[in-house]
């Protein structure tokens, strides 16, 4: 894999646990967050989003569970701390500091 697609991967991980911290369910489906990512200009396959959604379960960030032809997905705790930056998940980006 080239380092841009390298990057693309794990800036769409962090806009997907940034998009899932955002609801109040902190729960969405993988077509409402492959809308997300495209609106971010990351314009991926479903195969693509699924993979993702599959890489950041596989580090505990996210749990997915397939419903059909979408994955439901729900932030855990460890991806939320990701999020927050209180620590950090390998082939994830580092959220940027928020200075307020």
């Amino acid at each position: 894999m080239t380092d841009f697609a390298t990057r693309v991967r794990e800036e769409a991980r962090l806009i997907i646990l940034r998009t899932l911290a955002g609801e109040a369910s902190a729960s969405s489906n993988s077509s409402l967050l492959q809308s997300a990512l495209e609106s971010w200009g990351i314009s991926k396959s479903r195969e693509w989003v699924h993979a993702e959604l599959r890489q950041l379960a596989d580090v505990g960030a996210v749990t997915a569970e397939a419903q059909g032809s979408v994955l439901l997905v729900t932030l855990t705790q460890r991806g939320l701390d990701h999020v927050d930056r209180k620590i950090a998940l390998d082939g994830v980006k580092r959220p940027s500091l928020s200075i307020v």
